[in-house]
């Protein structure tokens, strides 16, 4: 848990709403690393989408140090495993929560009953370790079945969540609703029933409307993740076209946000299929109201749609031309302007894959950035934008920086 770097109590007086990538940012969720990272193997990486082990107790000195800057601009910290330790005060929310986690299919018909009976036998904080850092054969005691037979004791008889620090993509608002992400990868999947909980049974956020995602029924290949969604206008988005968000997710995302009124505009980006540009906003972020930062050798030539209501309802779809003018049509600007590092294509190509791109504003032309990415920091105060940087030395491991680690919950648009 997250222990002396805790979040802040509850504001019950300020409801979620986020209409802006730069408006000042009020409260945000995130996930403080635990013994989630320490089940990352050399023979499983790959399998939970990681290119690299990470040193646990360096990466969470490294997020308590994101969540100290945040708090320093008077931003609200949550913690996903407090709030769901909350739910699970309740025990009939914990049961429910448990019985969809701990399956006959994840575990098998003999092992299900004494892995549920390990994880709601733990007070509400364990439970909640248990359900994101996954459960092993041992740790669960002698057992008969043939998932035993055929596995070693060290085996996860649940697998565990080591993206969830990633709180991007499991959710993301969009004015005053969200949208909980069918992931594309079925090791992610699980993270977004635990915000799923959080949104339908916390106090805090009762009464939000889930603008997609509510149900828990399969969705592929109709997947769509946060990192691909950044929300450049108080009534328009941007969604990259990823190898995790599919043409037909985003269609039937924008279909239901029309539908609802929330936005009007949705500016589609056809990304590059590789893990580099793994989501949207790996290669371009907003980092005052009419700046974005941008990875030229993938932005150049992209391809990009303008999405928007057709009569009678439905989609219509004509060409955005370039990417920064797609961005200021969704932004609602008259115009736009990039900030493109000017690197040699050895050092462009590091700092991006650091995630130098992938900056959190907490408010216009004020972001956070990962303090490794040197040139790129210089670029961006060069263009007047003020920099806070932070430890990153492991959680750049993960592929994912300050945005991806944030799910705001609240920005104040004046």
């Amino acid at each position: 848990m997250s222990g002396s770097s805790g979040g802040t109590g509850p504001r019950s007086d300020l409801r979620p709403n986020i209409r802006s990538e730069v408006a000042p940012l009020a409260s945000v969720l995130l996930h403080r690393p635990g013994e989630e990272l320490t089940r990352i193997t050399p023979s499983n990486k790959d399998e939970l989408l990681f290119d690299e082990l990470l040193w646990l107790e360096h990466a969470q000195r490294e997020h308590d140090a994101f969540a100290d800057v945040l708090r320093g601009a008077g931003v609200e910290v949550l913690y996903i495993e407090e709030l769901l330790a909350e739910v699970a005060r309740d025990p009939n929310r914990a049961q429910e929560l448990v019985a969809r986690h701990v399956t006959e299919t994840t575990c098998g018909p003999q092992a299900v009953q004494r892995v549920r009976d390990l994880v709601l036998g733990a007070p509400p904080e364990g439970l909640v370790d248990h359900l994101v850092a996954g459960v092993t054969l041992e740790e669960v005691g002698a057992l008969d079945g043939l998932v035993v037979a055929a596995s070693e004791p060290t085996e996860m008889v649940l697998q565990p969540l080591p993206n969830l620090v990633f709180m991007r993509d499991s959710s993301a608002w969009i004015g005053d609703g969200v949208v909980l992400s069918p992931m594309h990868r079925p090791v992610r999947r699980r993270e977004t029933d635990l915000l799923r909980s959080i949104y339908r049974h916390h106090p805090r956020f009762a009464d939000a409307p889930i603008w997609f995602g509510s149900s828990e029924v399969e969705h592929y290949p109709a997947t769509f993740e946060g990192g691909d969604l950044l929300v450049v206008g108080e009534r328009g988005l941007a969604i990259g076209l990823s190898e995790r968000t599919t043409p037909p997710g985003v269609e039937t995302l924008a279909t239901r946000l029309f539908a609802a009124e929330a936005v009007d505009r949705v500016l589609a980006v056809d990304l590059p299929k590789v893990r580099s540009a793994m989501h949207l906003d790996t290669i371009v972020t907003q980092v005052d109201v009419d700046a974005f930062i941008t990875y030229p050798r993938m932005t150049a030539a992209l391809t990009c749609y303008e999405v928007v209501p057709a009569a009678g309802g439905g989609v219509h779809v004509s060409d955005a031309g370039g990417l920064l003018e797609g961005l200021a049509w969704a932004a609602g600007l008259d115009h736009a302007r990039a900030i493109e590092p000017d690197l040699g294509s050895i050092r462009a190509e590091r700092e991006q894959w650091n995630d130098a791109n992938n900056t959190l504003a907490i408010a216009p032309g004020v972001v956070i950035t990962y303090e490794r990415n040197v040139a790129t920091n210089e670029i961006l105060a060069d263009a007047g934008i003020e920099i806070h940087t932070i430890p990153s030395y492991e959680l750049p491991r993960g592929r994912g920086g300050p945005r991806c680690m944030s799910c705001p919950v609240l920005r104040i648009v004046t």
